[in-house]
């Protein structure tokens, strides 16, 4: 019956195509919401319960074969935050592939070393809440449309 349920979520259909079972990735961001690091721990106090112009973000979600860091769904925006291990050239084209992915399944990427949401926490969230502008736009349009 389980096996069932999981089948008519997109999200685990996206995760059996991708050839990762959804149980493991859970765990995985279990895991990562459990050890957050210093700047992730300050974006999600700003992100966390629709305090960013009304967006719900989730933190570690599990889409495909990728954790991420923070994601608004319902807008198509992903936000991620990059240590100093990302500075390599190999885990830079991982990091473009990855981004190359997510595109695909259609979020927006954006990404900020842990130094800049530490130390310029305003400009981050400033330029988060730019992405998220055309979506929000385009939802508010909807929205009056339906009401005439």
């Amino acid at each position: 019956m389980q096996d069932n349920a999981l089948r008519s979520n997109p999200l685990s259909r996206k995760r059996e195509r991708a050839g990762v079972r959804a149980d493991v990735k859970v765990q995985q961001a279990r895991a990562l919401r459990q050890s957050p690091t210093t700047a992730e721990q300050l974006l999600w106090r700003h992100l966390r319960n629709r305090q960013l112009a009304g967006a719900k973000f989730r933190r570690q979600h599990p889409l495909g074969p990728y954790n991420l860091d923070f994601v608004c769904l319902e807008h198509g925006l992903e936000v991620e935050v990059d240590g100093g291990q990302h500075a390599d050239l190999q885990a830079q084209a991982y990091d473009q592939q990855r981004s190359a992915w997510l595109q695909q399944q259609g979020l927006r990427v954006l990404r900020f070393w842990n130094h800049e949401v530490v130390q310029q926490t305003n400009e981050v969230l400033a330029h988060v809440l730019q992405a998220l502008t055309p979506a929000l736009s385009r939802l508010r349009e909807r929205e009056v449309n339906t009401k005439d």
